[in-house]
């Protein structure tokens, strides 16, 4: 009997994505606040275009937060220190328009109510170690690896921007084989071929064996397909190419279209904001949930009105693989998992200044101890609270 085959495919973008510096930047000013007033409230928004930096929102807090100092800080760190790369954290100009939280807002979130309406979700499969889907994992650890190999010198032509995407084939709903790999590397002109059109063969071959290649090499055969800059070049790339803001990159930082992203974006956002809170505990809940066996996959849902604790609505779809009932993992997460925003925050550690590094390379699947939302520690509650029941 012949199997079912289908493609899926996701992608990711490197540190220099313009989006991605506006997250970093929304993210470290966040941190900012938090680490000197772990209450203060915080909706940062950041937009980049070439020479201009525009960080605005809103922000309550006893603190004080240098914008200048930190955004160019940020910037350099990122790799943005010449103007070769189209911008330059020396000479790029910085505007800050913050001002403080509405009071019609505060009024609702100081009572432990929700600081914004909204529908969250949480996600976890099989697919891979970190409970997350294959196509998304390698998208990340591509982008990761561009960003090491031009940090550690191995490949000097490289600048900040890039991107990766990766398409996996499925059979019966396994991933089978790696299909193709796409590679998008911003680069300086060294590796421009007479033409100046297109980069060299040999650069080609590089960026292949010292990106590509050390990250998918275990997923890949031999008709698995390279694509490495299809339009010939890209020196002309961040900013200067694109402009970019914060919280564009929502599927990038969740689940890589796998399922829903749930309504709202993360960085800037302190964790009084569900969208932010709500996201890391449905995912939380999700791995928790495969993790003790009691599925395969499983999508947590959960929806809240602004100024209210509790949730409106709690949803479960382990998508046919779950072996407890949709009522069932309701009363389970209900009865072993904290749902207020004061609740998440206590549970999850959230008023950390940690969020800088959720940024980029997504928010979940992630290893470092600043991600307690990875934790799989209830595991073993579900599994024996859902013992009976199995």
């Amino acid at each position: 009997m012949n199997s079912r085959k289908h493609y899926f495919t996701s992608e990711s973008v490197a540190e220099g994505h313009p989006d991605k510096v506006c997250d970093q930047i929304s993210d470290a000013v966040l941190d900012d606040v938090l680490k000197h007033d772990p209450y203060g409230r915080v909706a940062c928004e950041t937009y980049v275009t070439m020479g201009l930096l525009i960080v605005g929102g809103e922000i309550t807090t006893t603190s004080y937060v240098d914008v200048h100092n930190l955004t160019r800080t940020v910037l350099k760190n990122i790799g943005y220190t010449h103007p070769k790369y189209g911008f330059d954290y020396h000479t790029c100009a910085v505007i800050n328009t913050i001002h403080t939280q509405s009071p019609d807002i505060a009024q609702g979130v100081d009572r432990g109510g929700a600081g914004d309406q909204g529908f969250m979700t949480g996600y976890a499969c099989r697919e891979t170690k970190e409970l997350m889907p294959l196509s998304l994992m390698l998208s990340h650890k591509l982008v990761a690896r561009m960003a090491k190999v031009r940090k550690d010198g191995t490949l000097k032509y490289l600048g900040p921007d890039g991107k990766s995407q990766v398409t996996v084939e499925y059979h019966d709903g396994h991933p089978k084989r790696l299909d193709s790999v796409v590679l998008a590397c911003q680069h300086t002109e060294d590796i421009l071929d007479t033409s100046g059109e297109f980069i060299t063969k040999k650069a080609k071959e590089e960026i292949i064996e010292a990106i590509g290649r050390p990250v998918v090499k275990d997923f890949m055969d031999k008709d698995t397909k390279f694509y490495v800059n299809e339009t010939g070049k890209f020196v002309v790339g961040g900013p200067q190419s694109d402009t970019g803001m914060t919280g564009r990159k929502i599927v990038v930082d969740t689940y890589g279209g796998v399922v829903s992203p749930g309504g709202g974006a993360f960085s800037g956002k302190d964790p009084t904001k569900v969208d932010r809170s709500a996201a890391y505990m449905c995912r939380y809940i999700a791995k928790n949930i495969v993790a003790a066996g009691l599925a395969d996959k499983c999508q947590v849902h959960l929806a809240y009105v602004i100024g209210k604790a509790e949730p409106l609505a709690v949803m479960v779809d382990c998508f046919g693989t779950g072996k407890l009932s949709e009522q069932e993992f309701v009363k389970l997460i209900r009865e072993n998992f904290e749902l207020t925003p004061k609740g998440m925050i206590k549970s999850l550690d959230l008023l950390r200044p940690i969020y800088i590094k959720t940024a980029c390379y997504g928010h979940f699947g992630r290893t470092e101890p600043e991600f307690s939302w990875e934790s799989t520690d209830k595991a073993p509650v579900l599994k024996k609270a859902a013992g009976k029941k199995i």
